[in-house]
């Protein structure tokens, strides 16, 4: 099993050497699907979605049984800049609401039968600001992605990963234009206003072009967030124990571009679980090449889509490994 790595260059090692899908448990779920007491593909994505869970865990009829939700925050130098409708003292004070089960995520991470985990990450030393420097220096990024890896539970069956940061839309709109290119990345984020959008779709052009030219986790370090390194160190822990990830919104899809511009085969373990109403999201999920599986108008953040898309995946598995065969049922094939 691949060690913890403790530095960029060692996460850089853990993208190139990746486990892969189990194509025998695929081809073994694929040849169940197909006698199953239903017409071919009348599930749809469904049988898809339940394959491709099959191939990660290793077993041609899986359960979803222990899924594991973990929040990770962090604060934002470039708050400072007045990128965000909400001050940053509110990130502590999410948290705080998180761990006495308030929020959203508590309902839903609650209703999924989820554990769900909060990771607060040195609050109260946010991020640099990015239009003066490298939010984080290197050993600093590689840090909160060995937070993020530490932070998954081996017996974990189901990963969602969420974040709470005011500001970090703004990073991960930097994240996108230095990554991606192009512009139209900066969106409302929590509720700014036309001249709030205009002043952070500036600083975000300006972060991007300031730190060009860098490697991807390099680039990670300098415009990006811990929560958002976070979310990526713990989608590369999980695909190195095979556990399928259901990424997020935005947020969380930025973290998880960092990986896929590192290694496209990155995120072969992951799905979509929602396009959010964030309106760079789809753009960013058809860049990675990942099909929503809910579309409901979500852009709360705190994995709150992805965790809503655990009842699908678990439904999807249920369905393949549940129901019965043609012959087990006695009934005649088309």
């Amino acid at each position: 099993m691949f060690e913890q790595p403790h530095s960029l260059e060692g996460f850089a090692r853990a993208l190139a050497d990746l486990p892969e899908t189990d194509a025998e448990a695929v081809a073994a779920a694929r040849a169940r699907d197909a006698v199953l007491t239903k017409p071919p593909g009348a599930l749809g994505r469904l049988e898809d979605l339940a394959a491709w869970y099959a191939g990660w865990r290793g077993v041609a009829t899986p359960r979803v049984e222990r899924p594991q939700v973990i929040v990770f925050a962090g604060n934002h130098g470039v708050t400072a800049k007045g990128v965000s409708a909400f001050p940053p003292e509110v990130t502590v004070q999410m948290v705080a609401n998180f761990e006495a089960g308030g929020a959203a995520i508590n309902q839903l991470a609650l209703d999924a039968n989820a554990y769900l985990e909060v990771v607060p990450l040195a609050l109260n030393r946010p991020t640099a600001d990015f239009t003066e420097g490298p939010a984080m220096s290197p050993p600093e990024a590689a840090e909160a992605l060995a937070a993020g890896w530490q932070s998954v539970h081996e017996r974990a069956d189901l990963l969602v990963v969420g974040e709470m940061g005011i500001g970090n839309t703004t990073a991960a709109a930097a994240l996108a234009t230095a990554l991606i290119g192009g512009d139209g990345w900066a969106g409302r984020g929590t509720g700014l206003d036309d001249a709030g959008l205009s002043r952070k779709a500036e600083i975000v052009a300006e972060a991007a072009s300031r730190h060009a030219g860098l490697s991807p986790l390099d680039t990670l370090a300098a415009l990006g967030g811990r929560e958002i390194a976070a979310m990526a160190g713990a989608i590369a822990r999980a695909r190195h124990l095979r556990i399928p990830v259901v990424l997020d919104g935005f947020i969380c899809c930025a973290a998880a571009l960092v990986l896929h511009e590192v290694n496209p085969a990155a995120l072969d373990h992951c799905v979509a679980g929602h396009r959010s109403a964030e309106a760079a999201h789809a753009r960013l999920l058809e860049h990675l090449g990942k099909a929503p599986l809910l579309d409901l108008g979500l852009r709360l953040g705190e994995g709150s889509g992805a965790a809503l898309a655990i009842h699908v995946v678990r439904a999807a598995c249920a369905c393949h490994s549940g129901m019965a065969t043609f012959a087990e049922a006695g009934v005649s094939e088309g």
